[in-house]
């Protein structure tokens, strides 16, 4: 049975720390058997949990022996994390462990130097200041997880419930993750990334603020949209929408639709039987090769290998 070993320090973020537990946790197999084994261990017996303590009988040498290792955040994320902590997540890494982060977990992956020329990312209030702190790491605030085989990092809060129910898909399937995200009362997959949550300065009277087109282009990627289309709905020159979707979303207008036309398909794909061509078209592509040439590049990997890895009984 797949173990998961939850790695609790000093000033844990009890969310970030309660989350893999439940959703892990509760997981069952099509015939009903329990998916993961779940554990919490720690450096030392008792561990501050800010509002409460927290006991565990189990050391670090527990997470030698972990399939998966996730690392909550701490409510100081730069604190120092001792030698033992990182060289113990150094050889569970090299040994082959998936390790995961939630939050800003992902500073403590980063001292252990786990994160070295890989793209991350944490929650947004802090992805600046993991992007000071350690330059060779690629950080992306605007997505809700980051997977890069063996380490993986998710966003802020919620984000965690997303990677844990990724990793579920990843390990069981469509069907196990399903039921876990229906116990979470949490989507399998929520549309768009961490960007559509940071808070930005509040909207001028020019109506600045993108999430009205935002939402409009999600229902109407399927359209063939151009520059000029979004602008003219969004009252704003094409210079002035590409400058505020770089503030607002860290990307330009054409790349927010190419996304969310991504997003369609990944459901199309999961919930139907349509060929590859068919719903390229239905997702506004202008034809099957640029579709998998874009699904490629934002999802790594062509739509038939996703198909085949996420998809359950197709509907007809």
């Amino acid at each position: 049975m797949h173990s998961v070993s939850v790695l609790a320090l000093d000033r844990v973020l009890a969310f970030d720390l309660s989350t893999p537990l439940e959703v892990f946790g509760r997981a069952r197999l099509p015939d009903g058997r329990v998916a993961y084994t779940v554990r919490v261990c720690a450096p030392c017996d008792e561990v501050d949990a800010g509002a409460f303590g927290l006991r565990t009988t189990n050391g670090l040498d527990a997470l030698a022996g972990a399939d998966t290792i996730i690392v909550p955040g701490l409510a100081d994320p730069t604190a120092p994390v001792s030698d033992d902590v990182l060289e113990a997540l150094r050889a569970a890494a090299e040994g082959g462990t998936r390790i995961a982060s939630i939050c800003v977990g992902a500073f403590t992956l980063a001292a252990a130097g786990l994160l070295n020329g890989l793209r991350a990312t944490t929650h947004w209030a802090a992805a600046k200041e993991l992007s000071r702190r350690y330059p060779e790491v690629e950080v992306d605030a605007g997505v809700l997880f980051v997977d890069n085989g063996g380490i993986l990092t998710s966003a802020g809060a919620a984000a965690g419930l997303d990677l844990c129910l990724y990793m579920i898909r990843q390990d069981h399937g469509s069907a196990v993750a399903a039921d876990a995200a229906r116990l979470a009362v949490m989507p399998l997959e929520r549309d768009g990334g961490q960007a559509q949550y940071i808070v930005h300065e509040q909207p001028g009277a020019d109506g600045s603020n993108l999430q009205p087109l935002l939402h409009w282009i999600e229902e109407n990627a399927h359209r063939e949209l151009t520059l000029d289309d979004l602008a003219t709905r969004a009252k704003m020159s094409t210079r002035t929408l590409n400058r505020r979707f770089r503030v607002q979303t860290s990307a330009t207008p054409m790349q927010w639709l190419r996304r969310a036309r991504i997003r369609r398909s990944q459901y199309l794909l999961e919930t139907t039987g349509h060929s590859v061509e068919r719903i390229a078209l239905q997702v506004g592509f202008s034809s099957p090769t640029s579709f998998r040439e874009h699904f490629k590049r934002l999802v790594g990997t062509s739509p038939q290998a996703y198909r085949r890895a996420f998809q359950g009984s197709p509907a007809s």
